[in-house]
């Protein structure tokens, strides 16, 4: 089948990918600069004809807040910034556990163990690296969630360790295009970033690796860190939108919103679809912030097939209820791969916190007063 929009250099884009050519640099700038209208459905046909119409969830527990020396200029966890954001140590594996189960109960198909600093070090903080594999230890044998860790810049050994001890993939998002990544960060670089991602895929781990919108970017910028992820192979690509927090450099400079619209936030999600046919685009922070209720599915009839699900690691999502509704909404349906799990009970439970009053989900810090189902 022929797919046709009635715009040649999509309507070129789709039959190239679908006969399993990669699409470059020079196609996805002219697909940036397309009607939304066109890339949206094009995409999606992408989506759905390589995909299963499935959107995968996953979760995170910020397992160690703040304090990182880095100066990543959206990062309310910088020590470079008065944010305000409470501070803690590397969590005990238990509350980890704990956080997991969680986010087993509301249907994540994986579960990512997060830092900020920048790199967990075996060799300088043996205790606390030692914390950290007991914690994997403790979610790989005890829920059914595939675990992922995203623990900042790695040595070769600590890569090896991580890939023995079953970690899924390995988040280290590299944020955004060569060219303006140190516009945001000074402390390391872009460089650094794609090292360690290497170093990851070298021992066997899958990646996950993905960016931050509208931090003031290009449009141009935007398409090359979709193909600087090409080059290092990603399966899946999350999307972060800025969510800019006041104390941050881009919070104090842009204040409560993110540089980019609701109709370039979709458009880009359907040329990453495009670049990356076969990975997991996946929406993440900063969604609920910059798309109002009635639009967040639209991401997911543009090519979008994956969401993180619950808390971000110092702010608050919506409930994993409201995410299968949106999901939902677009056509689609959880995956239930890893973990099968009932989506009308996250759903009612939803509904029963929202009646409640404010309750944690599943990622975040990893203290909560939700009780566990059995």
């Amino acid at each position: 089948m022929v797919y046709e929009t009635g715009n040649q250099t999509v309507d070129d884009a789709v039959e190239r990918v679908l006969a399993g050519e990669r699409l470059d640099r020079t196609d996805g700038l002219a697909l940036i600069a397309q009607p939304v209208d066109d890339l949206a459905p094009a995409a999606d046909y992408v989506r759905s004809e390589l995909g299963d119409d499935t959107v995968d969830a996953c979760s995170i527990v910020n397992a160690k807040a703040g304090d990182c020396a880095e100066d990543c200029g959206f990062c309310a966890q910088s020590v470079h910034f008065d944010t305000g954001i409470e501070t803690y140590g590397f969590l005990d594996p238990e509350e980890i556990l704990d956080a997991a189960k969680r986010a087993e109960r509301d249907g994540a198909q994986r579960f990512g163990i997060v830092v900020a600093e920048k790199g967990v070090s075996k060799e300088h903080r043996p205790e606390e690296w030692s914390e950290v594999i007991r914690a994997i230890r403790l979610v790989r044998d005890e829920t059914d969630v595939e675990v992922d860790a995203s623990l900042g810049i790695l040595t070769r050994e600590e890569a090896e360790i991580l890939a023995d001890e079953g970690i899924n993939h390995y988040n280290h998002n590299i944020e955004t295009s060569p060219r303006f990544f140190p516009e945001i960060v000074d402390t390391h670089s872009f460089e650094d970033r794609v090292e360690t991602l290497e170093l990851a895929k070298d021992v066997g781990m899958d990646l996950c690796a993905g960016v931050i919108l509208g931090m003031g970017e290009t449009p141009t910028d935007r398409v090359e860190a979709a193909i600087a992820l090409q080059e290092v192979g990603v399966s899946s690509l999350p999307v972060n939108i800025l969510n800019p927090v006041a104390g941050t450099e881009l919070g104090d400079e842009l204040g409560d919103s993110a540089d980019i619209s609701t109709e370039n936030i979709i458009r880009t999600i359907a040329v990453y679809r495009l670049l990356h046919p076969e990975a997991r685009v996946r929406l993440t922070g900063g969604r609920e912030v910059n798309l109002a209720v009635d639009e967040q599915h639209r991401p997911f009839e543009a090519g979008a097939d994956g969401i993180l699900t619950g808390d971000y690691l110092t702010t608050g999502g919506q409930t994993p209820g409201d995410d299968i509704e949106v999901i939902e909404r677009a056509g689609l349906e959880p995956n239930t791969a890893a973990n099968e799990f009932d989506p009308e009970a996250v759903k009612s439970r939803g509904d029963d916190d929202r009646r409640e009053g404010p309750v944690e989900t599943a990622a975040g810090t990893a203290t909560s007063n939700a009780e566990l189902d059995d």
